[in-house]
């Protein structure tokens, strides 16, 4: 831990990863309570693998066409927001199965993203470490990217968290109510394929699941209420990002992976301490 400390103050590449984890557990903490109340985690995980037909097609387009503008994260977000659309809308329109569809939307973006990459000449590592994360690769750009769309996820709870906290709950009693359900039923998709694509930077897409719930699910058990819900949440994944990146430095591990197994650990421990009269 004191070998992490002191690389902190000397590397700028540290700076940002640990940077780059207070702000991504901002959205985390907030988001992953809806995700938990609503038990939609398994939405979540479809979404994060269709990220890596994103960021397949723009590594193709920069490799192949020279369109060097366009960035991973931005593609990763294009990517998201398409497939929580095409979830939204075949659930509620073709009266499909949720889950037969989010299957569907899962298994298809992780082939179109092989697709892509299988096309792509050339070695394709830096994009390959997306699906584990690497918090050490994040740029002032990637930083900037998180911060604007921490932002937009902030703006749109603070404004309407009583619509979405509506549709968590009771979405039935919610219409009769008046509340446009489906609109923020299509909301709270948005938020949360948002929300992914920042923890992608962080623990990668085959992880993502882990850090968006686990930690509102540990807020849940103590907390009462969604404000105090979220706002421990968020400081629970703060601790376990921080956490991870510092125990993985020394040793030289994965960031993302020893992220997951320190959160997983808390959150049986807390599970169990909490069942232990």
């Amino acid at each position: 831990m004191m070998e992490f400390i002191t690389a902190l103050g000397q590397h700028s590449f540290l700076q940002l990863a640990l940077l780059a984890g207070i702000l991504v557990s901002i959205p985390c903490g907030v988001v992953g309570s809806f995700v938990v109340i609503r038990r939609i985690s398994y939405i979540a995980g479809g979404i994060a693998h269709t990220v890596l037909a994103g960021l397949g097609l723009v590594h193709y387009l920069q490799v192949v066409h020279g369109i060097t503008w366009l960035s991973p994260m931005a593609g990763a977000v294009l990517a998201a927001l398409v497939a929580a659309g095409i979830i939204g809308w075949v659930s509620l329109n073709l009266k499909q199965r949720e889950d037969t569809v989010i299957g569907a939307v899962w298994a298809m973006g992780m082939a179109l993203g092989i697709v892509f990459i299988s096309m792509t000449p050339g070695y394709t590592t830096d994009l390959m470490s997306y699906l584990f994360g690497n918090i050490l690769m994040v740029t002032p750009a990637d930083l900037w990217l998180i911060v604007a769309l921490d932002v937009v996820v902030l703006v749109c709870v603070g404004l309407f968290h009583k619509q979405l906290l509506a549709v968590c709950f009771d979405s039935e009693f919610a219409t009769l109510r008046g509340v446009h359900v489906n609109r923020f039923h299509f909301l709270l998709l948005g938020l949360t394929a948002l929300t992914v694509v920042l923890l992608v930077s962080v623990v990668g897409i085959i992880l993502v699941i882990a850090l968006l719930t686990l930690p509102a699910a540990m807020a849940n058990i103590f907390a009462r209420g969604l404000w105090k819900m979220m706002g421990l949440a968020v400081l629970i994944c703060l601790v376990l990002t921080s956490g991870g990146l510092a125990l993985s430095y020394g040793p030289d591990l994965p960031s993302g992976a020893v992220t997951i197994l320190l959160t997983g650990t808390a959150f049986f421990a807390t599970a169990f301490l909490k069942r232990t009269p």
